[in-house]
């Protein structure tokens, strides 16, 4: 299946309307923008609340949401009028544009970087023949094209203002009233999930590369004379990461301590939060042997960041990054106090005045759903299935009255109401064999289905069936909210035998 695997994801999420073109009705919608649907958003918002749970809340974390509406003095600080640019190259023949470090990357099997000189991208188009994968004409000659998305504010649009190419500047924005506000006391992570906009020239591969997208944003402020002194360093300092060094092919699993003792990190609190980031991803249910931490080398990676490791997922598409992971210095509140003229330094508990350092994780919420919906994407005797994690699924059971009389519909909808009561998602579905309904429940990865039948008016139960093992228990309805509870914390059916009537 894996070799159509993409294909199948995007023929579910279109049938399901999971996530399809924005616009569709309109032939001249612009590629690269996304709407998704009932199922869909359900999935991408538990992703979000998975993480706010067991990133930002279990790390203490300080939650804003900015403004995706910045002025130009935010990017004049932030460098990204002058350097935010991809190399792009164009068609002679048709006048498509591409990408020119993809497109090159795509054709020799081999990354190039974006930041490449344009004359070495140039060199190799001719060197290694490349044409245009549509016409296949003659390419031009590659350039600089600037990613920023401009929108105009006022009556006559006299504030020029740009959508914010990234969620972080917000929270750079915010380091100034976190201090005075909220007692801040480094080191302090501030997280946002927002939206950010990057004028893509060849959107492709459906969510995983568009012009809108959403980012779950993470920024680590620390002192970094004190890099190394973290409280909660004993919890993950034996834990092991899996690591593609520089030069190598192989993935190692390196302990956090050895990362920093091997100096791969700067120091603890960098190998900390990488641990906490794989430790993360791992309990959304992606499997461990498909997650890897690459190390970026310098080429290839921002100027101002002193390290850089993408995380990345192995998907149908090959390796996907999820993460960007940049220490990023004190750059960025560096550049905002020169261009604002705002002092952002900030006063430690030995009345040292400090620009604090930034770590800084990046995650794409789309990115992370198509990587959860690609390495769940199982095939079982009723063809295929998601096997989400249960607090993933877009419900947290189904519904089905075995047949529609005999009071069972009346029954089956005072159960919903009483689960909805008690904060249960709940799938409703009374059309169909009841085969034909597990189908389509497992289809999108809803993880336990309930049964009323005939039984239920007698004994006062219903069946749980488990979408993964398909196995079935029986229970009196009065224990299923805290059945269900116990069973959404990954328990299996065979723990529950003191229930079953």
């Amino acid at each position: 299946m894996e070799g159509s695997k993409y294909d199948k994801i995007l023929e579910l999420a279109s049938r399901k309307s999971l996530f399809y073109p924005s616009a569709e009705i309109y032939p001249n919608a612009p590629a690269g923008f996304w709407d998704f649907g009932p199922i869909g958003q359900a999935i991408r918002r538990k992703v979000v609340d998975f993480w706010s749970h067991e990133f930002v809340n279990k790390e203490n974390m300080l939650e804003i949401h900015g403004s995706q509406i910045l002025p130009q003095s935010v990017f004049e600080g932030s460098g990204h009028l002058k350097s935010f640019a991809d190399p792009i190259v164009q068609c002679s023949k048709c006048k498509k544009f591409e990408r020119a470090d993809k497109l090159i990357s795509e054709i020799i099997g081999k990354n190039v970087p974006e930041s490449s000189p344009i004359d070495k991208l140039d060199d190799l188009i001719k060197e290694k023949k490349i044409k245009c994968q549509k016409c296949k004409g003659e390419l031009g000659n590659v350039s600089k094209f600037n990613m920023m998305v401009e929108s105009l504010v006022g009556k006559q649009g006299e504030l020029k203002t740009f959508l914010r190419p990234e969620a972080c500047q917000s929270i750079f924005l915010n380091f100034a009233r976190m201090v005075k506000t909220m007692r801040l006391k480094l080191p302090q992570g501030i997280a946002q999930v927002g939206g950010a906009f990057r004028n893509e020239i060849s959107p492709r591969q459906s969510i995983t590369r568009s012009v809108e997208f959403s980012q779950m944003e993470a920024e680590i402020f620390f002192d970094p004379k004190k890099i190394n002194e973290l409280k909660n360093w004993r919890e993950v300092k034996d834990y092991k990461l899996r690591i593609l060094k520089l030069q190598s092919k192989n993935i190692e699993e390196i302990k956090a301590e050895d990362l920093v003792k091997q100096k791969l990190v700067p120091g603890r609190l960098i190998a900390y939060y990488l641990a906490r980031t794989q430790q993360t991803w791992d309990k959304m249910g992606i499997p461990l042997e498909k997650l890897r931490f690459r190390e970026v080398d310098k080429d290839e990676r921002a100027f101002y960041s002193l390290a850089t490791f993408d995380f990345e997922v192995l998907t149908s598409l090959g390796w996907l990054e999820l993460i960007a992971n940049n220490y990023r210095t004190d750059y960025d509140l560096k550049n905002h106090m020169e261009h604002s003229g705002t002092d952002l330094q900030y006063s430690t508990e030995e009345s040292d005045k400090i620009i604090p350092h930034i770590w800084e994780i990046s995650a794409g919420v789309d990115r992370t759903m198509f990587a959860i919906l690609d390495t769940s994407m199982k095939e079982g005797k009723e063809g295929l299935y998601l096997s989400l994690n249960p607090k993933l699924a877009p419900f947290d059971c189904a519904i089905f009255p075995l047949v529609n009389k005999d009071d069972l519909p009346e029954l089956a909808e005072k159960i919903k109401k009483d689960l909805q009561e008690s904060w249960f998602e709940v799938f409703y579905d009374d059309s169909g064999s009841i085969g034909r309904r597990y189908a389509r429940s497992d289809e999108i990865g809803i993880p336990f289905n309930i049964t009323v039948d005939h039984d239920s008016i007698k004994s006062n139960t219903v069946t749980i069936r488990d979408r993964d093992s398909t196995k079935q228990i029986r229970v009196n309805i009065k224990e299923l909210k805290t059945i269900l509870s116990s069973l959404k914390e990954n328990k299996e059916l065979k723990d529950f035998g003191k229930y079953i009537n």
